[in-house]
């Protein structure tokens, strides 16, 4: 996918690649970046920031970014 075409992409909650809500799916397909790579980061820095923000970024990130829209069937 090209650069352009990718970053144009408005950021949206994965149906394919979810555990929980599926934010670090679409943050994932939102950047071009390995699904693995995103979680383990995230869980990196939710761990080591005081206080476990990254736990209340979670929350609001599946708050407000809309889902991803179902594929229509033919």
């Amino acid at each position: 996918m090209s650069e352009l075409r990718r970053m144009s992409r408005p950021l949206r909650l994965s149906r394919r690649h979810r555990k929980i809500a599926g934010v670090c799916g679409g943050l994932a397909e939102w950047l071009g970046w390995d699904l693995i790579v995103v979680r383990v980061l995230y869980i990196l820095v939710a761990a080591l920031s005081a206080a476990f923000p990254g736990i209340l970024v979670y929350l609001i990130l599946w708050l407000i970014v809309p889902r991803e829209p179902r594929e229509q069937q033919v």
